[in-house]
């Protein structure tokens, strides 16, 4: 009847924070020591509503983010990997909706000079 292994950190760190989470793994001498786990990648939300998770994009640590090509961070659409599509959407209908204000105001203004000129 053997004594259960002791284990022990390998790093300084000596707390059991989330930087430093482990899984016991066996080595080929029989030995069980400690493997760091890395931290899970966060998926990324939309800059203006907060809530909702972003399609499309690979959660990643930002080392990793560097390392990954193009396609797997972006989504091909204004405001692609920043926004979601309902705030990209009312962004358009609102930047729509101020220009043509804009033209109705100067429309209101030419009505008015030609009702003064007569």
């Amino acid at each position: 009847n053997k004594m259960a292994q002791r284990l022990r950190y390998r790093r300084r760190l000596s707390y059991n924070t989330t930087s430093n989470q482990v899984k016991i793994s066996k080595t080929p001498g029989g030995k069980l020591v400690y493997l760091y786990r890395k931290k899970q990648g966060a998926i990324p939300k939309c800059g203006d509503c907060k809530a909702v998770k972003l399609h499309g994009i690979t959660p990643a640590r930002p080392k990793e983010l560097s390392r990954m090509s193009r396609r797997l961070k972006t989504v091909t659409r204004a405001y692609g990997g920043s926004r979601c599509h309902k705030c990209v959407r009312t962004r358009i209908v609102r930047a729509f909706l101020i220009e043509e204000q804009k033209i109705v105001v100067r429309v209101l203004k030419a009505q008015q000079q030609s009702a003064k000129s007569k």
